[in-house]
């Protein structure tokens, strides 16, 4: 058994008892290899720097690669900064070229620990991602934490609530369903989700506007993107609590990205700058819904509610636009 698990029978996501660790590798666990993929990577997300530091003695090469990426550069993008400075003190790179360019340590300059590593001289952030880690701090700050999932955005850019409601021919909620409005907020799933999913809020933010729908997924229809992004671009976000986030992007009119992961970690081909806003925004998809087209909320009302205004969407069909 021992042999055909590498000895690590029973290790789940936790890492971080580095007696455990120690006691496997000395009867024979092998320290490159794991059913989940390689032990000091995992380990340097989910472990101890003790932990940390017992695997990287023990392995050929403490810079070896998964997925295109080193056990530091894990460290560094899931903000374990003990760990980052334990594989550093046992020889990983720091400065290693990674995805989209980036280095372990040049993306710590854009995180809560840029003084990780002795920074080499002429090595820096450019301007341009200076300003978006400041806008990714202060724009996570804004929103704060807060329970999400169920919730459908629609991000747009360069228009305001009006006009947003103008594109969706939308009409403000009045009459019979206005004088239940407030119950309905208390709890939607108590009501029909066929004529529930038709309202929607809207609100006027710096940079654009926010749809929301906090118990539904219609902002991020395909028909609700289409309209809303002509001459302009627009994220959607439908937080579903049964598999994730899901996201997609509109752009004058026309879908062109969709089962997107917001808030998730960057991906072997993503560009420069799609790794450093995964980076910045990593498990906040709200904010880097926001952030990819540039509004620039002061608060999670948009969000949340309440809206500038509640709207109630035509009867159409908004899957295929």
């Amino acid at each position: 058994m021992a042999a055909e698990s590498g000895g690590w029978v029973g290790m789940g996501w936790d890492w971080s008892d580095a007696d455990d660790i120690r006691r496997r590798l000395d009867e024979g666990a092998d320290p490159e290899r794991w059913s989940g993929g390689l032990p000091l990577h995992r380990a340097a997300v989910f472990g101890s720097p003790e932990a940390v530091a017992e695997l990287a003695r023990r392995v050929a090469d403490v810079d070896a690669l998964e997925d295109g990426v080193t056990a530091l550069w894990e460290a560094v993008l899931s903000r374990n900064a003990d760990n980052a400075r334990a594989l550093a003190a046992a020889g990983a790179d720091p400065w290693r070229p990674s995805l989209g360019g980036w280095s372990p340590g040049r993306l710590s300059l854009a995180g809560p620990t840029p003084e990780l590593f002795p920074v080499p001289e002429g090595t820096a952030l450019t301007d341009t991602e200076r300003a978006a880690a400041q806008e990714a701090d202060r724009l996570t700050k804004a929103l704060g934490e807060f329970y999400y999932d169920g919730t459908g955005l629609a991000c747009v850019a360069g228009i305001d609530a009006d006009e947003a409601v103008r594109r969706l021919q939308a009409t403000p909620v009045n009459g019979e369903l206005l004088a239940v409005m407030d119950d309905f907020l208390e709890d939607p799933y108590a009501y029909d989700m066929d004529e529930s999913l038709h309202i929607v809020g809207v609100t006027s933010v710096p940079g654009g506007c926010v749809v929301t729908q906090p118990w539904g997924y219609a902002p991020q229809m395909p028909g609700v993107l289409a309209r809303l992004s002509v001459g302009t671009v627009c994220y959607g976000l439908y937080a579903n609590p049964k598999s994730g986030n899901q996201g997609s992007v509109a752009r004058d009119g026309t879908i062109e990205g969709s089962d997107l992961h917001p808030g998730g970690g960057p991906d072997e081909d993503d560009s420069s700058a799609e790794v450093l806003a995964s980076y910045l925004y990593q498990h906040s998809a709200v904010a880097y819904a926001c952030a990819f087209v540039g509004l620039r909320l002061t608060d999670r009302r948009a969000v949340v509610g309440p809206p500038d205004v509640w709207v109630e969407l035509p009867r159409r069909d908004y899957w295929s636009r």
